[in-house]
């Protein structure tokens, strides 16, 4: 039987904004992990301050304790397993948490360009055009391979599925639909929600 450790009192409030999913262990599984990090990763790609935005979304959000500065932002997203310098550690849940609600944070903030961006597709996909005839997806698809390539470790196989541009392409879309998916209403809560599907024990 696994002991729930309490709650932590110094924790920012704005977490109880998410429950806390059953698992056996108070840590992240790798899926959820991994997809966090692509989900911060297609908002860099959009949004040319990076993780200046998120950074600056974290003092917004007063989750600087949780989040730690630049070098505590960049180990928290080291934790994705497919990363190129993966840091082999645990993210906490109130860890993922934060990281979440800064997506979702962001999220909201780029609505309109998400929205612009998956309507261009689906206009492209009904006249059967290739992405480069709409220069700012084209540019968000290159910026994301650009940034999944430098940083994801190429070697892993879960990270060789996606060799191809059409493959990192369609992770891209994928990950832009997620992105609409939390800018919404208890958008943060859906998408916590959905990163723990067939996890909670």
């Amino acid at each position: 039987m696994t002991v729930k450790r309490p709650p932590d009192p110094s924790a920012p409030l704005l977490l109880d904004q998410l429950s806390a999913p059953k698992l056996a262990r108070d840590e992240c599984p790798r899926r959820a992990k991994t997809q966090i990090d692509l989900i911060l990763l297609a908002i860099e790609a959009l949004d040319l301050s990076g993780s200046e935005a998120m950074l600056a979304a974290a003092r917004e959000l007063e989750l600087q304790s949780v989040i730690g500065g630049r070098v505590g932002l960049w180990r928290l997203r080291g934790s994705n397993p497919l990363r190129r310098f993966n840091q082999r550690r645990p993210l906490s849940l109130d860890q993922a948490k934060a990281l979440v609600l800064i997506a979702s944070y962001l999220s909201r903030r780029l609505t309109v360009i998400i929205r612009q961006l998956l309507l261009g597709y689906q206009q492209l996909s009904d006249q059967q055009l290739s992405v480069e005839h709409h220069l700012r997806l084209a540019d968000y698809l290159s910026r994301f391979r650009a940034h999944f390539r430098a940083r994801m470790n190429a070697k892993r196989a879960s990270v060789m599925a996606y060799s191809s541009d059409e493959k990192l392409n369609q992770l891209a879309l994928n990950l832009l639909m997620q992105l609409l998916f939390c800018t919404g209403t208890s958008g943060a809560q859906r998408l916590w929600s959905s990163l723990f599907d067939g996890e909670v024990a």
